[in-house]
């Protein structure tokens, strides 16, 4: 846990990600190694991720913030909406068959990856307004897919902003935002679902696992502020490319799970 920690918080910090893409696989096989129920591994994984985002998540974007990158009203407009699809999403993640959700992601993030990789840089920056229809459709999909799956969901946003106009580095730093809230709902509700469901799995409350908590908690957090400096001091074009290629491996990845499955 302690190994897998540092890429993770650099990562969250650096991409403006949760971390969950490489904490969630990575607790669902330690989980596996230590005897928990298999019914339940992949729900405290999800669930813990959860957790865990939610402080790497607040000083990465505190990070952001210092440099400007952080639009609070898209964060407040649509969030709320990616919140309502979170709040749905953990509602059905406790029974929901998970292999056509992994196929649909992949392919979601294999085009999201080819886009950033495509995209130029604009000289300027011009940022379109977000119509309601698409705040509500796309922050619903958003909020729902990063809750099954244990993300802060920018690996969904940031392609989204950088389409109406953000920069690179605030469309990084307002979707950790968006990934705090994302986390914050996604973690209640995983304790809320584990708890009803009286799971009873060790050293955890619901589907949150505290010993994994804690250990990489003051880890990741401090890495993720190094994340979040370094990305100020890349060009911007080499940012989204890095960005790019980081999404065409989640998806090879996600598509050798669905394999699995």
């Amino acid at each position: 846990m302690v190994l897998i920690a540092v890429p993770v918080g650099f990562v969250a910090g650096l991409f403006g990600i949760g971390g969950g893409l490489i904490t969630v696989p990575f607790l669902y096989y330690i989980f596996g190694s230590l005897g928990i129920d298999q019914q339940y591994i992949m729900h405290l994984a999800v669930g813990t991720s959860f957790a865990i985002i939610i402080p790497t998540s607040i000083v990465s974007v505190l990070t952001h913030h210092k440099f400007n990158a952080v639009d609070f009203d898209i964060v407040k407009n649509y969030g709320i909406f990616v919140v309502i699809g979170v709040i749905i999403g953990t509602i059905f993640a406790a029974t929901l068959k998970t292999k056509s959700l992994v196929l649909f992601f992949s392919i979601v993030i294999l085009f999201l990856g080819i886009y950033l990789l495509l995209i130029k840089e604009r000289e300027q920056n011009i940022i379109s307004e977000m119509k309601l229809h698409l705040k509500v459709v796309l922050g619903f999909i958003v909020g729902f897919i990063s809750s099954i799956m244990g993300i802060g969901g920018a690996v969904m946003n940031v392609p989204i902003l950088k389409f109406f106009g953000y920069s690179i580095n605030k469309a990084i730093g307002s979707a950790a935002a968006i990934g705090f809230l994302i986390a914050l709902f996604g973690a209640t509700g995983f304790l809320i679902s584990g708890s009803y469901l009286k799971t009873n799995l060790p050293l955890s409350i619901g589907f949150l696992n505290i010993p994994a908590f804690f250990i990489f908690i003051p880890i990741t957090t401090f890495m993720a502020r190094l994340g979040a400096r370094t990305v100020h001091k890349i060009d911007k074009n080499k940012i989204s490319k890095f960005f790019g290629i980081f999404l065409l491996l989640v998806a090879a990845k996600f598509f050798y799970e669905y394999i699995k499955l």
